[in-house]
């Protein structure tokens, strides 16, 4: 099996934490005039600040909702009977008076 290859936001904030650690390290000396007491609470607040952070965004999103399925009595149907009389409806037909005029009536039309 081979070893994963990601590199999520674990990873980074991890190498972030480790170079900030070795940059504290790495300040060399200092005497008590240049508030070092400052400037570690800083640093550790900024470690804790970024660990926090780094929880924040790698929290999984929250789970879906399942489907609700909510059974219900079928209401009752009214079917209406069917009408055996035809259907009639107006529509407007164009109507020729001579070769070159013409103009629209409304006629029923029945099915």
């Amino acid at each position: 099996m081979r070893a994963s290859t990601s590199f999520g936001l674990v990873h980074h904030g991890f190498r972030a934490a480790i170079v900030g650690a070795l940059t504290l390290v790495a300040v060399g000396h200092a005497d008590a005039r240049d508030n070092t007491g400052a400037v570690i609470g800083g640093a550790a607040a900024g470690l804790l600040g970024g660990v926090a952070l780094g929880a924040m965004l790698n929290n999984p999103p929250p789970p879906r909702p399942r489907p609700v399925y909510v059974e219900e009595e079928a209401a009752p149907v009214y079917v209406a009977p069917r009408r055996r009389d035809p259907i009639c409806h107006y529509e407007r037909r164009k109507v020729w008076l001579d070769e070159g005029e013409f103009t629209y009536k409304r006629v029923e039309v029945c099915e």
